[in-house]
């Protein structure tokens, strides 16, 4: 399962990255990677995924995403949100 957790965020990353999502996503998407990254499922919720109705399923999955990332090791981590640092710059200089 963690492989396709991670298949999963680089997925995700790829589209923000790449601008294949829509403006209004690509923010959505970039504040979830953060929030997934250096946050809490809890946050997710309150965040992000504020006016969603979450199932229950959902939230199971993300919680198992969630565990796989806080599992990296340390430097991959930091990589990972090193990375997602670059793409908000760009944003801002778009």
């Amino acid at each position: 399962m963690k492989g396709s957790s991670a298949l999963l965020l680089v997925a995700l990353s790829v589209l923000c990255v790449r601008g294949l999502a829509t403006e209004d996503n690509s923010e959505f998407f970039m504040e979830f990677l953060q929030t997934l990254l250096v946050g809490s499922p809890e946050e997710l919720y309150e965040g992000p995924l504020s006016k969603y109705n979450v199932n229950q399923g959902a939230k199971e999955a993300l919680t198992e995403l969630k565990s796989c990332i806080d599992g990296l090791q340390p430097m991959h981590k930091a990589d990972l949100v090193e990375l997602l640092e670059q793409v908000l710059g760009n944003e801002d200089d778009a």
